[in-house]
């Protein structure tokens, strides 16, 4: 059995990558593994002018969470170091302090960061990649792809820049996991330059699945479930739906709540429902006819396609990122262009208007569930991947190329560091 440290940076709103990091510890623990986990929170960054400056300077090295990883290193001697996100309190400096331990890195990408200042592949309503073969995106800043600031989106910018430079990416983790092919594909022609056997592929799981619901207890309509956001090709759902009259339920709340209510105001069709919690997407989700997930930008594996795959609820997705490889056109969903709102309401009427092809492609997603995504397939391939880092380490030292090391920081100094 391993001792494993895990490792998350929380963002101020939960989101999947919280529910993946709980989940993977739990999964562990059950297996027998002894596990600790080191947590940081974006609600730990001071707030006004100064604090973000420092906020920002901490980015690049935060000296602060270098020394809480070497007394957690001390403390738990673990054989190993998952890091779902180390942004931006945690810093790059936690892959230092890892090495300066001896200890083997693996990390997972759950988004572009490091490639793309955005995160997302996604600008103006269209995929975006001209930032993934840049040492340092100018476009990238000049479109202020972060947080609509040149400042911020520079700041990332450099950030991730200079730890290319340092080499800190390339030699600082053994294994980086990707949730999709497309993702893995896009990091090994990046500027990062890493090996292929560095960037590895393993899917999301789904621990507690909800119960299957016949047929015969669905109502006909589809459901949109997430962030009401127009990277999530909200407008060309609401404008087929509203062309087309389909029978929508909409769940979640963001920036376009508003565009949201009116569409449903004006088309007798459509339903806004709120926000929901896990049980209620999860009642949702075994009452309609499909999931619908129109996305523009390039989503990794979003945990409500597990979801609807387990309810043996097809689902209906724009040919792009994680979806659209998850997605097998007539055996567990349909899919349709990004963008494209009639060959949605094309889709969509498919769907509506066959009950034994929903309930096929139903039962095609419960099949991609139990062959794809369960708790014990995960687990293996996770194992697989640690066992993989802590061989390469222990056969070849701290770091595969003694030649590329990553400068290392002065530890004597660093207490005296933005303090």
């Amino acid at each position: 059995m391993l001792r494993i440290l895990l490792i998350h940076n929380f963002y101020q709103q939960p989101g999947g990558e919280d529910a993946v990091f709980r989940a993977e510890c739990a999964l562990l623990r059950a297996n027998g593994h002894a596990v600790e986990t080191l947590e940081f929170h974006n609600t730990d960054i001071e707030t006004g002018a100064l604090g973000k400056l420092r906020a920002g300077l901490l980015g690049f090295y935060n000296p602060g969470s270098a020394r809480r990883l070497r007394t957690a290193v001390a403390a738990f001697r673990p054989d190993v170091i998952h890091i779902h996100n180390l942004f931006p309190v945690g810093s790059p400096a936690l892959l230092w302090a890892a090495h300066a331990a001896g200890v083997p890195v693996v990390m997972t990408l759950h988004n572009y960061r490091l490639i793309c200042p955005g995160a997302l592949l996604y600008t103006d309503g269209k995929l975006y990649e001209a930032s993934v073969h840049r040492l340092f995106p100018w476009d990238a800043v000049r479109r202020k792809l972060y947080r609509n600031s040149a400042v911020q989106t520079a700041a990332v910018a450099a950030i991730t820049g200079l730890h290319k430079l340092l080499g800190t990416w390339r030699w600082g983790v053994r294994r980086y996991i990707t949730l999709t092919q497309f993702a893995r594909q896009r990091y090994l022609d990046s500027s990062l330059r890493l090996r292929p056997e560095q960037v590895v592929y393993k899917s999301n799981f789904l621990v507690e699945p909800a119960p299957v619901a016949s047929a015969a207890r669905r109502a006909n309509h589809l459901l949109f479930v997430g962030r009401l956001s127009p990277e999530k090709g909200l407008h060309t759902l609401l404008a087929a739906a509203a062309a087309h009259a389909l029978p929508l339920v909409v769940v979640g709340d963001g920036p376009l709540l508003a565009e949201v209510e009116a569409c449903a105001a004006a088309t007798p069709s459509v339903q806004y429902a709120g926000p929901a919690d896990a049980a209620g997407v999860a009642a949702a989700m075994r009452h309609c006819r499909a999931l619908v997930m129109p996305s523009e930008c390039v989503e990794g594996m979003p945990m409500v396609v597990l979801e609807a795959f387990a309810a043996g609820t097809p689902v209906l997705a724009a040919r792009r990122g994680g979806p659209g490889e998850m997605v097998k056109p007539g055996s567990n969903g349909l899919l349709f262009e990004p963008g494209d709102a009639e060959g949605l309401a094309q889709a969509a009427h498919s769907l509506l208007a066959d009950a034994e092809l929903a309930r096929r492609l139903g039962e095609g997603g419960r099949a991609s569930y139990e062959a794809l995504y369960t708790p014990a397939r995960n687990y293996a391939r996770l194992l697989s991947i640690y066992q993989e880092a802590v061989a390469e380490a222990a056969g070849s030292g701290a770091l595969a190329d003694t030649a590329h090391r990553p400068l290392q920081p002065n530890v004597a100094v660093e207490a005296r560091v933005l303090n």
